[in-house]
């Protein structure tokens, strides 16, 4: 299957999606920048935040990832070179949350305000809002597109019955529609999005740009034994993954990875690349070794056989 731009039809080469999670989290402000200036340099143009980044650190309200990622764009004057993706939907406040028509006004308005950018490319519901019926939500982010504000619009954490519905929705009705899908898939994540929402991503045609691509950080390898867990941020995370299904994944990564010579990193997003319907894997750095595997990622080509293994452990 072609790789699919996001919004466009044709050929797309390899891409990753930078995660702007970190901004504000465990990345502070002038490291962020730093990144970012390497993140371009390196050819990943394509960022990916929330309006609710990062609101479970100490001290923080939410906003803080799009605030970093404005400051950045009035410092460098490089908005124009990157495909800025954000969202709406989760709880930012009291009354703050979800994808009613008014909500979604006032949302949009705060994050463009604190992205310092009067346009965003790829906005995107964070969560399904069950209690909204999807053609008032998706009147209101097809206004936006007809205002200029957003360019395209994509669906997150939807089950594949509501994205179908969704898509059907905008269909019937002539509004803008989901471009894309931003599902949890990994090698260590596979049900859901193979089962349910591949299809619907098939059916549509449109690009599917996973979170949690590294699992975490478990697919990274840095992660071997309960021990490794106990310090790190993400080590809550990892622990469901400290199994003989786990360790049989790394150990895969382990041998594809060698046999490339290349990274547990670097081949756990190759695979997602190689997927049906995968468009651009979403995956956070933190430091500039991380920021290599990521671009490294969108050249490496897994041959049939180390594909195969890796289905294999992860089945």
């Amino acid at each position: 299957m072609e790789k699919r731009k996001l919004g466009s039809a044709g050929p797309e080469v390899p891409m990753i999606c930078l995660g702007g999670n970190v901004f504000g989290w465990t990345v502070p402000e002038a490291e962020a920048f730093r990144l970012l200036d390497a993140a371009l340099d390196a050819g990943l143009n394509f960022v990916d935040t929330a309006d609710v980044y990062s609101s479970w650190a100490a001290g923080n309200k939410g906003g803080e990832s799009e605030s970093i990622l404005g400051k950045w764009f009035a410092r460098s004057d490089k908005r124009k070179d990157v495909i800025l993706a954000t969202k709406v939907g989760l709880e930012m406040g009291e009354g703050k949350k979800g994808l009613k028509a008014a909500y979604i006004r006032q949302a949009v308005e705060d994050s463009l305000q604190r992205l310092q950018t009067d346009y965003i490319d790829l906005y995107q519901a964070h969560k399904d809002d069950p209690e909204t019926p999807l053609q008032e939500t998706l009147a209101a982010f097809d206004a936006l597109v007809k205002q200029g504000k957003v360019r395209f619009i994509g669906a997150s954490n939807y089950s594949g019955a509501r994205l179908a519905e969704a898509l059907e929705t905008s269909r019937k009705n002539g509004l803008a529609s989901y471009i894309s899908l931003q599902p949890h898939y990994n090698l260590m994540e596979r049900s859901v999005f193979e089962t349910e929402l591949l299809p619907v991503v098939e059916k549509y045609q449109i690009g599917a740009i996973p979170y949690y691509s590294l699992a975490g950080g478990f697919l990274t390898g840095k992660y071997r034994s309960q021990k490794d867990t106990e310090k790190a941020v993400r080590g809550a995370t990892v622990r469901k993954y400290l199994s003989e299904r786990g360790f049989g994944v790394v150990a895969a990564l382990d041998e594809v990875a060698h046999a490339h010579g290349s990274t547990p990193a670097r081949v756990a997003l190759a695979w997602l690349l190689a997927r049906p319907g995968i468009t651009a894997p979403i995956a956070s750095a933190t430091n500039e070794k991380q920021l290599a595997d990521l671009a490294a990622a969108t050249t490496l080509k897994l041959d049939a056989e180390s594909i195969q293994k890796l289905n294999s452990a992860s089945a």
